[in-house]
């Protein structure tokens, strides 16, 4: 199915030279002179890079044959990362190239949302926060508040995070997944 650049908005689904990519940014255009066009951020839904690309008014694109699923991950095995469809239970392993920075994130059991393009699976996508308990990070010092001071702390998943100096070894902290960033502690 096409679209037209009217119909154009963040998260769409297209299909440019071949590839899948989402739309992340949009912008109509008219000049003065000539014809409107829209500007366009696109990143590719199969290795994340992210291009700049400007298409005339009315212009027809084809919409990617995405479709996304929940699934759970199960497992490391050797390089492959298994996850497990949670509605027919059939499990398809990632490599981790395919999986990319996401991997510092996944704990067994965590379920995420898997992209297929044309029946195959491409990405993975967190979701926006998890809860991991700190396995290693050292005290903060005695009279050291320094307003907003942080220091870096082991998650379970291997992560590392900078978390304030007041949160300890053991404790279960929210991490936000897009940005890497220690949000609170969790009771």
């Amino acid at each position: 199915m096409s679209v037209d650049t009217s119909q154009f908005r963040n998260g769409l689904k297209i299909e440019l030279d071949g590839e899948p990519y989402t739309i992340t940014y949009f912008q109509h255009v008219k000049p003065g002179k000539g014809g409107a066009f829209v500007r366009t951020k696109v990143k590719n839904l199969k290795n994340g890079k992210v291009l700049d690309r400007t298409f005339r008014s009315g212009e027809k694109v084809d919409e990617a044959d995405v479709t996304e699923r929940r699934m759970q991950y199960l497992y490391q095995d050797g390089d492959s990362l298994v996850f497990m469809d949670t509605e027919s239970f059939d499990q398809i392993p990632f490599t981790a190239e395919q999986v990319g920075d996401a991997r510092k994130y996944l704990k067994e059991n965590l379920d995420v949302d898997v992209l297929f393009w044309r029946g195959k699976p491409i990405n993975i996508e967190l979701p926006a926060f998890i809860e991991a308990v700190i396995t290693q990070c050292d005290p903060g010092l005695k009279g050291d508040t320094a307003s907003g001071a942080t220091k870096p702390a082991t998650i379970e998943t291997g992560a590392v995070v900078q978390v304030p100096l007041f949160v300890k070894e053991g404790e279960r902290i929210r991490v936000d997944t897009r940005t890497g960033v220690y949000v609170e502690r969790v009771g």
